[in-house]
């Protein structure tokens, strides 16, 4: 049975409720949702994971959320968190195709947001999920009216050759070799690591939180990649750099950039809002990786401009015929 873990620099959310999610080709995953703390409100925000990500590395978010009127949906992706493996190593994060991503999407939105959450229904985004957003936008597939993005997975900057890394994970998925652990890769979560060095986070005390929670969740907190997963995900990026890919994408976007992220290339968000109509790019300076936990300053600007993008009127009493003409 799916649970919700708690630290003592950490704990749940209070009034949360799981529910378990099947996706049509039968993988479950976990899902929470969030009442917000305020009398009106102002719709429901899904949050889109990050890779290796999972709902308990949220919880400082769900509360800033809810205390702005919004309720909000969590769920781990496929292959990470308390969500169903596809290899016999739960620590190997692993997908088949990219696009399973959006069945995981498709069954929540089914199953959770759309019987159950207030209208409107926004996104807000981290890494992989910024990219598996923009990638059902681009197919008309996805099931938000804006969506804030922060630090996108459109190229990866960690990766010092990168062309020649998508041509070797593409060989060795094409020989059979897709579920094994990236080349050097290993069980160890990234998010587990010390703090001095980390590509994450500047804030020490977040850093420490977050990392407490890693080890609480086990191997929830998968570690490296398998080699299709990477071998996909350059195939994912590669395709949303596609200028005629980017003009599809019509949907208000506010991408938010780490302006010193050694994890994703925040040129290529700055190149993408050029291309995708509606979409917009602030970069905050000294920013890693994980904006959401980062130090109060940076936190405080992303939250800033958060408030500034999205509709700042509550719908109260309007929920119900909004979500009975849906």
């Amino acid at each position: 049975m799916p649970t919700l873990n708690s630290t003592p620099d950490n704990p749940v959310p209070p009034g949360g409720t799981l529910h378990a999610v099947r996706t049509q080709d039968g993988v479950d995953l976990r899902a929470a949702l969030w009442r917000p703390t305020t009398r009106l409100v102002k719709g429901t925000v899904c949050l889109l994971q990050g890779r290796a990500e999972f709902i308990e590395k949220y919880y400082e978010t769900i509360g800033d959320l809810r205390r702005r009127g919004f309720a909000v949906v969590a769920f781990d992706w496929r292959g990470q968190g308390e969500s169903q493996r596809l290899t016999n190593d739960a620590h190997r994060g692993h997908v088949a195709r990219f696009s399973d991503y959006l069945l995981d999407l498709k069954a929540v939105e089914d199953s959770v947001l759309a019987p159950l959450m207030p209208y409107p229904h926004f996104a807000l985004a981290h890494s992989m999920g910024g990219a598996v957003a923009f990638a059902a936008a681009a197919e008309g597939r996805l099931p938000f009216v804006r969506i804030v993005t922060v630090a996108p997975m459109l190229a990866l900057r960690m990766v010092r050759w990168p062309s020649g890394a998508s041509l070797l994970a593409r060989a060795l998925h094409r020989i059979g070799l897709g579920r094994r652990y990236i080349p050097f890769g290993g069980p160890v979560s990234i998010g587990t690591k010390p703090f001095a060095g980390n590509r994450l986070s500047g804030d020490p005390m977040r850093y420490a939180r977050n990392a407490e929670a890693a080890r609480i969740v086990g191997a929830g907190a998968v570690g490296d990649p398998s080699i299709a997963w990477l071998a996909e995900a350059f195939r994912a990026m590669a395709r949303l750099r596609d200028r005629r890919v980017a003009g599809r994408i019509d949907i208000p976007a506010l991408i938010v950039g780490a302006g010193a992220d050694p994890v994703c290339e925040t040129r290529a968000a700055e190149r993408f809002v050029r291309m995708a109509r509606g979409a917009h790019i602030l970069v905050l300076p000294g920013a890693r990786h994980e904006i959401l936990s980062e130090a109060d300053g940076i936190r405080a600007e992303f939250w800033a401009a958060f408030d500034a993008f999205m509709p700042g009127e509550a719908v109260g009493a309007r929920v119900g015929a909004v979500h009975a003409q849906a």
